[in-house]
C-alpha cells in the first residue's frame, strides 16, 4: 500500500470510529434523557393551565406540577406544609396564621426584570385568592372562598386569614389547586394569556403547549423540595402529556411502552389486563404494576331540576330510575368487581358522613308500578327521556337503559365527547346525564357542596341546580360546628334528604386503580386520585 493510500485509509478509519463513537454517546443521552422522561396521556384533553380553572381531573393533574399552595395532601390524605412551613389557629377558629418559607421562587420570566424571577411573599397570596374571589374572574371555584371574610398580609412571611365563621374542613379546602400562589406580574401582563402561559412555583415548569397534541413540562432546577436524603426534588427531567381521545388507543400505547401510566379501568381493556376477579392478568406480571386503593368518588346520574323536562318535574319518575336497575349486578359484570355498589346515598364509603342505613333498595316491581303511576296520571303513554354520556360510560347506561325498558320506560341514550359533557352540564342544558365527583379534600361537606342553592353552576358544583330550604339551613350549621360527631349527624340528614329528593341517582363509589411500567419507582396513589409526579423514578436499566 503506498503511503499517501495508508495515510488516508487511516483518516478514514479514524473518522469512523469518531462516528461510531459520537453515535453510541448519543444513543446514550438519548436514552438517559429519554428514561428521564414521564410520559402519560389525558385522553379528557386539558382547558386551561391556570388553577383557577383546575375544575377536573385533567385540569388538576398538569396544575399540580406547576403550582404550589400554602398546604399540600399526603397520600394518606394528611394536611402537610407546603409554602407555608407552619400555621397556628386560633381558639375560635376562625383566624388563621400562616408562616411562610422565604426560599420559594416563582419559575422564570422575562417580566420579572433582570433577575428573571423572585420569591412568594404573604403579598402573593392575598393577590391569588382574591383573584379566586372576584367575580370578573369566573372561577368555578370561587365557592372555596365563601366563608373568608379577610385575607391580609402581616408582613412578607405571614399571612392571616379571617373566617365568617368556623369551617372545620378549612385547611383540607387549601389544598385544592384553585388556592395556588400566582404572579401578578404575569397574571396581569396585557400581552400573555396565562391560560397558556402558566408561571408557578411547582416542582415542573411550562415549557410547551399543542393544544390537543401534546404538553410538555420541564424540571425546575429552582425548586424548594427536597426528598428525606436532602435530594433535591424533582428527579425527572421533564413530563410529556399526550391527547390521544381514545382510551382503547391510549391502553395500547401503554402496553407498547410509549406511555408509562394509566388510570382507570375501561370496557375496552378491562378483560385484557385484569381478570375476572379484578387481579392483574398474569401475562403482564413482569412488566406492570397494579396499584389499587378506595376511592373518594361518586358516580352518579344527575337530573337539571332548573328546567322543564319529565324528570324534572316528576319524583315519582326519578325514583323508579333509582330503584329500577340492580347496581350489584352491574358492577359484578361491567367492572370486574372494582368499584363499590352505591346501594346507600351520595357520600362514597371510607367517608365519615357515609351512612350504611340510607339504602337504595333494588324494587323493580315498585318501578314498574311508579312509572305506570305516571303514565296514567300524566296521560303521557311513551315518556322521551334522554341521557347524555361519554363514550367510556356508554355501557353503563345502557345496562340501566335495559333494565329500565323491561319496568316500561323507554331512555335514549346520547354520546358526546366529554368536553363538551363538561360544558353543557355547566350551563344547565342537559335534563339527565352521568356525572362524577372526586373529593377535593376529605369531609364529606365537599359532597354535599353539589346541592347548595347558592353553588348553581357556572360557578359552584349544583350541575343538578337542586333548590332546598331544609338542605340549605343544614348546610349552612354545618359551618359553625367544630366536633366530627356532631358534624357527622348533619352530614347524614342532608344526605338523607338528597335521598328522599333524588336530584342525582348513585351509581357506584369509584376505586382508583394505577397500571404502571415496573420502570416508574415512586408513583403513589391515594384516595383522591391526585397525580403527583415530584418524587417519581424512573430506572434505565430494566
Amino acid at each position: 500500500m503506498e503511503q499517501n493510500s495508508y495515510h488516508t485509509y487511516k483518516n478514514c478509519l479514524l473518522l469512523i470510529l469518531v462516528v461510531i463513537l459520537f453515535s453510541n454517546c448519543t444513543n446514550q443521552n438519548k436514552k438517559q434523557t429519554d428514561y428521564n422522561v414521564f410520559r402519560y396521556n389525558e385522553h379528557k384533553n386539558i382547558s386551561s393551565l391556570d388553577p383557577a380553572f383546575a375544575k377536573d381531573n385533567a385540569n388538576i393533574w398538569a396544575v399540580n406540577q406547576i403550582f404550589n399552595g400554602l398546604v399540600q395532601m399526603n397520600d394518606n390524605l394528611e394536611v402537610k406544609p407546603c409554602i407555608a412551613s407552619s400555621w397556628n389557629i386560633s381558639n375560635d377558629h376562625k383566624t388563621y396564621i400562616f408562616n411562610l418559607r422565604d426560599d420559594v421562587y416563582f419559575h422564570k420570566h422575562k417580566l420579572f426584570g433582570n433577575q428573571k424571577t423572585r420569591t412568594v411573599s404573604a403579598n402573593d397570596f392575598v393577590f391569588s385568592f382574591n383573584r379566586i374571589k372576584d367575580e370578573l374572574t369566573a372561577s368555578p371555584g370561587r365557592w372555596v372562598m365563601d366563608q373568608v371574610n379577610d385575607i391580609k398580609a402581616v408582613n412578607s412571611n405571614t399571612l392571616k386569614i379571617e373566617l365568617k365563621s368556623p369551617f372545620p374542613a378549612f385547611l383540607g379546602l387549601l389544598t385544592m389547586k384553585y388556592c395556588s400562589v400566582v404572579p401578578h406580574e404575569i397574571v396581569n401582563a396585557p400581552t400573555l394569556d396565562f391560560r397558556k402561559n402558566p408561571i408557578g412555583t411547582g416542582p415542573f415548569k411550562f415549557k410547551l403547549w399543542k393544544e390537543n397534541i401534546k404538553l410538555v413540562l420541564r424540571k425546575n432546577y429552582l425548586y424548594f423540595e427536597a426528598d428525606e436524603n436532602s435530594v433535591k426534588l424533582p428527579y425527572l427531567e421533564a413530563i410529556a402529556i399526550t391527547f390521544i381521545p381514545d382510551k382503547q388507543s391510549e391502553y395500547l400505547e401503554f402496553i407498547k411502552g410509549n406511555i408509562d401510566f394509566i388510570s382507570g379501568i375501561e370496557d375496552a381493556y378491562k378483560d385484557d389486563i385484569i381478570d375476572k376477579n379484578g387481579a392483574l392478568q398474569n401475562k403482564y406480571l413482569d412488566r406492570i404494576k397494579m396499584l389499587k386503593t378506595p376511592y373518594l368518588n361518586t358516580e352518579y346520574i344527575a337530573f337539571n331540576l332548573s328546567n322543564e323536562n319529565l324528570v324534572a318535574n316528576s319524583k315519582a319518575l326519578r325514583k323508579a330510575i333509582n330503584i329500577g336497575f340492580d347496581r350489584s349486578k352491574m358492577i359484578k359484570y361491567l367492572r370486574n368487581g372494582i368499584g363499590v355498589a352505591a346501594n346507600n346515598c351520595f357520600i362514597p364509603k371510607g367517608l365519615p358522613g357515609h351512612d350504611d342505613s340510607q339504602e337504595i333498595i333494588y324494587n323493580p316491581e315498585l318501578s314498574k308500578k311508579l312509572i305506570k303511576g305516571f303514565k296514567d296520571e300524566s296521560g303521557i303513554l311513551n315518556p322521551k327521556i334522554k341521557l347524555t354520556t361519554t363514550a367510556n360510560y356508554l355501557s353503563f347506561c345502557e345496562y340501566i337503559q335495559r333494565e329500565l325498558k323491561n319496568n316500561g320506560l323507554n331512555i335514549d341514550i346520547e354520546v358526546i365527547p366529554a368536553a363538551a359533557l363538561k360544558e353543557a352540564k355547566a350551563n344547565g342544558k342537559l335534563s339527565m346525564f352521568r356525572a362524577s365527583w372526586i373529593a377535593d379534600y376529605p369531609d364529606a361537606q365537599n359532597y354535599l357542596s353539589l346541592f347548595y342553592s347558592k353553588n348553581f353552576s357556572p360557578f359552584g358544583p349544583n350541575y343538578s341546580f337542586f333548590n332546598n330550604q331544609e338542605f340549605d339551613n343544614l348546610y349552612q350549621q354545618s359551618f359553625g360546628v367544630t366536633g366530627i360527631k356532631k358534624r357527622i349527624k348533619l352530614y347524614q340528614k342532608m344526605d338523607a334528604l338528597i335521598n328522599t329528593e333524588i336530584p342525582v341517582i348513585p351509581l357506584f363509589y369509584d376505586e382508583v386503580i394505577r397500571f404502571t411500567s415496573k420502570k416508574v419507582k415512586g408513583l403513589g396513589i391515594n384516595s383522591i386520585n391526585l397525580l403527583n409526579l415530584k418524587s417519581v423514578k424512573k430506572l434505565v436499566n430494566l
